[in-house]
């Protein structure tokens, strides 16, 4: 593994951050950057390896941000996209690939009786707030607070603010019109009596409730997504479960399999399109229905479509991801990898002596430190963030990526030895803030 004594860039390496910092805003490609001192350019990857453009390997956690579950360049997939590529990129138009996984989205979520492709997961919910306006004629949303919906003008809200909670939404981003905050509220997540309070208090206007089951890197109270399933079909409210992350990681049913509640609608991302961009919209044919073609003209006729939705070569990609997922049951080796990292993290604590929260599950853990548990986001700013940062910068250093200090991905293609060589370098990271 690359360390930072081993990583320093060569000058054609640093010359291309030199480029990146020139043409791309902040050098980076959205919102994700790394600590100057760790930054680099990849140049390829294999399984849950990744390789910069000056050969150093990393042990990758980041995953292209979770889509990468099979690690990078798996060879189903290449063949798949290979094979696909040969016959055409896109065809604005319905096709093989697009018929089969939508057959297999099916055939797997629970709330799926049809589905609607697009883009990417901030399509998805952006999307799928549109669908649950015009099935119900109400505008509101209710979101959880630091709940990720995307970066849309209705999900940056309430979303990464370091403020105490407060139910009207806070704007996080520059040009967000004053009328999309109006119509979203803001709930604590695995808060039941403040969450019935403002259901109660605006249920003739709410149109959705949108949750992730498991909100960024920690699960639902017992009883919660039931309680939520339980009020939302009492008002007719729609009930959406972002799964963009936990679709087809948690379960084969995504999370609303693992946990056992049905939503109405539900949008899948990353994971589906096994790396390519591909999001998907889920839900009951009633509400489906509403965007087909046939009902142009009539007043619930709802608009969701796009350029390179179901585009071919995403979803053989996807496909294969999902078949090579059922077709060898990867899903316990998951957990048992989660689980594994997640105790030998606790351990280190305890034994050092070191007041820390690992939360997490089904390929997803994170390290807060705190002395509250972790239920809600408040809990999450709770923690001291510049502790988080140093453990996980030096830990970076010994040879990971991921991103610092939040989630980190596991997948099933990490092994066993590297999973002690990860919680080596955590120990490295420990020894900074001890």
């Amino acid at each position: 593994m690359a360390t930072l004594e081993t990583n320093k860039p060569s000058p054609a390496h640093g010359q291309l951050l030199e480029k990146a910092r020139q043409f791309l805003p902040g050098g980076t490609l959205g919102m994700f950057g790394l600590p100057a001192e760790l930054t680099f350019v990849p140049a390829y990857g294999r399984g849950c390896k990744l390789y910069d453009v000056d050969g150093n390997e990393y042990i990758d956690y980041l995953l292209g941000s979770g889509p990468l579950i099979l690690g990078h360049a798996h060879p189903a997939v290449v063949e798949a996209v290979k094979r696909q590529a040969e016959k055409a990129s896109t065809f604005y138009f319905v096709n093989e690939p697009a018929i089969e996984l939508a057959e297999l989205i099916v055939s797997a979520v629970p709330c799926a009786e049809k589905v609607r492709f697009c883009s990417s997961g901030n399509e998805a919910t952006f999307f799928a707030m549109r669908l649950a306006r015009a099935f119900t004629r109400r505008e509101k949303v209710l979101k959880f607070e630091g709940g990720f919906h995307g970066v849309h003008d209705y999900a940056i809200l309430s979303m990464g603010s370091v403020a105490p909670y407060s139910p009207v939404p806070r704007v996080e981003s520059a040009g967000i019109p004053a009328g999309a905050s109006d119509t979203v509220m803001i709930a604590p997540f695995n808060d039941v009596e403040t969450t019935t309070a403002l259901i109660e208090e605006n249920h003739g206007e709410l149109a959705a409730v949108i949750v992730e089951p498991f909100q960024r890197s920690y699960p639902p109270k017992p009883g919660f997504l039931a309680f939520l399933r339980e009020i939302t079909s009492k008002y007719g409210i729609k009930l959406i479960f972002d799964e963009v992350v936990t679709g087809f990681r948690f379960s084969w049913g995504g999370a609303q399999g693992h946990y056992g509640v049905t939503p109405d609608l539900s949008t899948f991302g990353k994971i589906v399109g096994g790396g390519y961009p591909l999001a998907v919209v889920a839900g009951k044919a009633d509400v489906m229905d509403l965007c087909d073609n046939g009902r142009k003209g009539q007043p619930d006729y709802t608009y969701l479509t796009g350029t390179l939705s179901g585009n071919p070569v995403a979803a053989v990609a996807g496909l294969a991801t999902l078949k090579e997922l059922k077709g060898k049951n990867l899903y316990p080796r998951i957990h048992e990898l989660t689980n594994r990292m997640r105790d030998g993290l606790k351990q280190m604590f305890a034994e050092a002596g070191v007041v820390a929260q690992v939360t997490g599950e089904g390929g997803v853990l994170q390290v807060v430190f705190t002395d509250r548990e972790i239920v809600n986001y408040q809990d999450i700013l709770s923690g001291d963030k510049a502790k988080a940062v140093a453990f996980y910068t030096t830990a970076a250093r010994q040879g990971l990526f991921m991103s610092v200090p939040d989630k980190i991905y596991i997948s099933p293609i990490h092994t066993d030895e590297e999973i002690e060589q990860t919680l080596k370098a955590f120990r490295v990271g420990l020894e900074a803030i001890c």
